[in-house]
């Protein structure tokens, strides 16, 4: 087995990291044993919440990515059959059965085998989303102010319903993609539930939170747009939050530890939280919030179910949205037909889990007309219809501009125009603008890419525009690489620093002050510019360009897609999908057609056992 993990490792198949946790736990234990627990290891690596015992096998082993090394680890464990996995497994002595009460390192539960860690947190989620009540309310007063707020329309109006399930509900989650209008969606949500609270005599707490700074700044800056148009009196805009936090920073992160200030013994204080991008929040993310979360404390999550998942393991908005094309109850779509005056027979079924009740998606997209070609290209991403997404890409779009990645000189074309597009917030920077406006700047342009290392990884790329765009005048790049910092440079943060108020994905640029020292700017969610001393900044890297997951929460003016000349399992359908709704009016993409062709075919697949508990739960 030693001489196996030491191909896979070069292969990279396997991490160290994975190799020894399996000596770790299973050292002396079969070939099958070791083996699979490497294999979990990897799993929960890659993003999912646990293995699928039932299917390993030798065609699905590394994801096919090399046949002949998963065919001599198959003949190392003994060619086993589905059961005799998971017999060996189940009598494993650092496994227990989910229903056991000494629980042991890992979980065996339904043919998913989990960390015991993660396994708990999906049994909190799982739990949570169960559960959602439908509180008791005012019937009539919801309807008066559901219609002050939505003027009705000859169909159906998706972000009425919507306000009407979250106003309903203890715990709500709405979906949409780009331009459906979940910010409007939520503003309104907002003027019911303070104008609900008012009639009560009631003053309420509410909270913003999303899963990055730039996603925090983004919904703090979009909802106070859509709130300023809306009815409401001095007193009830005095309830209105006035800014949008990371979860981190809501959750109270401690610098240089895993624990959050507020759990279960200390929970938030709060009545109503509203969560921006929850596509975007992980299992362990997901089971603190709901831990630290009070009792009657109502829930109200927005995101795109189409988009990438979290880094970290588990999908849980794909997961619970599953169930959003099901159906209401009839008595859940009668309730809903009475507070918006639109019939939802077409939208009702007779079974599902609870949590339907609790779901709505948005189906109109107001950003991208019927002739936008990045409105469509997503569509036909993200319904994985290849042909239409290739004939959209050979056609002369005004919005879409493709551009065919075969050589040198294509490469160092992509280079140039990501220059040029660089060029006006770099001449903002030399005219000593301020720094507001060349972080504005900035974010009308991003490059962005699917991988981190290699000639079309970040790495790389900067690398390559940074020399550019030094030859070119327009940067001063440091010779002394110790010292990385110059005027213009633009950073990402790339480790949570509390106390400065930076997180992961945070962007910033560096900048000369008013003595012609450097500092680092960054708008934070209220809007506020600070500047920060460079020797006191977390880890960061160079940000010309940044992975799609990254840019998740973001949006850009004009976005540009760049993958690489070689297919790599990180191109999906949904990555490609998040990419393309990054761009407001404009978008670029360098690849061949092969390669996205095979993304678009692509779907993500996450593995947990939490939309079959979501789905075994009972109606109330």
């Amino acid at each position: 087995m030693k001489e196996l993990f030491d191909k896979a490792l070069e292969e990279h198949l396997f991490t160290p990291l994975d190799v020894q946790f399996a000596y770790n736990i299973a050292e002396g234990q079969s070939p099958l044993l070791l083996f699979t627990a490497a294999l979990l290891s990897s799993e929960t690596m890659a993003g999912h919440v646990c293995l699928a015992l039932s299917e390993i096998s030798v065609e699905t082993l590394f994801a096919g990515r090399h046949p002949e090394l998963a065919e001599e680890f198959w003949l190392a464990i003994g060619e086993p059959s589905a059961e005799a996995i998971y017999q060996d497994i189940k009598d494993a002595p650092f496994v227990s059965l989910a229903d056991e009460k000494e629980l042991s390192p890992l979980i065996l539960s339904n043919h998913f085998l989990y960390f015991q860690r993660l396994w708990q947190y999906e049994q909190r989620v799982s739990r949570f989303f169960s559960h959602t009540s439908l509180p008791q309310y005012d019937n009539q007063a919801v309807k008066l102010i559901l219609d002050g707020l939505f003027p009705l329309a000859n169909e159906i109006d998706w972000q009425k319903i919507a306000a009407a399930v979250a106003v309903t509900s203890q715990v709500s989650v709405i979906s949409g993609g780009p331009g459906t209008g979940k910010t409007t969606t939520v503003a309104r949500i907002l003027a019911a539930l303070i104008k609900l609270a008012v009639n009560n005599k009631q003053i309420i707490k509410i909270e913003l939170a999303a899963p990055t700074g730039k996603a925090a700044a983004r919904l703090t800056e979009s909802l106070g747009t859509a709130l300023n148009s809306l009815p409401l009196n001095d007193d009830e805009r005095g309830m209105l939050p006035n800014q949008a936090k990371t979860l981190h920073r809501l959750l109270g992160a401690q610098p240089e530890s895993q624990q959050f200030r507020y759990n279960q013994d200390n929970p938030l204080v709060l009545d109503i939280l509203i969560v921006d991008e929850a596509s975007m929040v992980d299992l362990p993310m997901m089971g603190k919030l709901i831990e630290a979360l009070p009792k009657q404390a109502k829930l109200i999550f927005l995101g795109d179910k189409d988009q990438l998942a979290s880094v970290e393991a588990g999908a849980v908005l794909g997961d619970i949205c599953q169930f959003a094309d099901v159906g209401y109850s009839p008595q859940r779509a009668a309730e809903l037909s009475q507070l918006t005056n639109y019939s939802l027979e077409h939208f009702t079924s007779e079974q599902g889990p609870p949590i339907r009740n609790s779901l709505c998606l948005l189906r109109k997209s107001y950003r991208f007309s019927a002739s936008s070609g990045i409105g469509q290209l997503a569509l036909a991403v993200n319904e994985g219809d290849t042909k239409h997404a290739e004939k959209l890409l050979t056609k002369d779009l005004a919005d879409v501009h493709t551009y065919l990645q075969q050589d040198e000189d294509d490469y160092a074309q992509m280079l140039i125009a990501a220059a040029g597009f660089y060029q006006e917030y770099l001449l903002a920077v030399k005219t000593r603008q301020l720094a507001s406006e060349v972080l504005h700047k900035f974010n009308q342009y991003r490059l962005l890419t699917a991988l981190r290392d290699g000639p079309y990884g970040v790495m790389g790329i900067n690398d390559k525009l940074e020399k550019l765009l030094h030859r070119q005048g327009l940067i001063h790049r440091p010779y002394n690489q110790m010292n990385k910092h110059y005027a213009g440079r633009p950073i990402m943060i790339s480790r949570n620093d509390s106390p400065l108020g930076l997180f992961n994905g945070d962007i910033g640029i560096i900048l000369p002050d008013e003595d012609g020292a450097l500092r680092a700017y960054f708008q934070y969610p209220d809007g506020t510019i600070k500047g920060i001393q460079p020797n006191r900044l977390p880890l960061h890297e160079t940000a010309y360009a940044m992975t799609v997951h990254k840019s998740q929460g973001s949006e850009f003016t004009h976005t540009a897609l760049v993958l690489p000349k070689v297919y790599s399992p990180v191109l999906t359908r949904e990555l490609v999908y998040t990419a393309i709704t990054r761009a407001k009016k404009e978008l670029s993409l360098y690849c061949g057609m092969k390669i996205i062709r095979r993304a678009i075919e692509t779907p993500t697949k996450r593995r947990s056992g939490l939309a079959i508990q979501l789905l075994s739960a009972k109606e109330k």
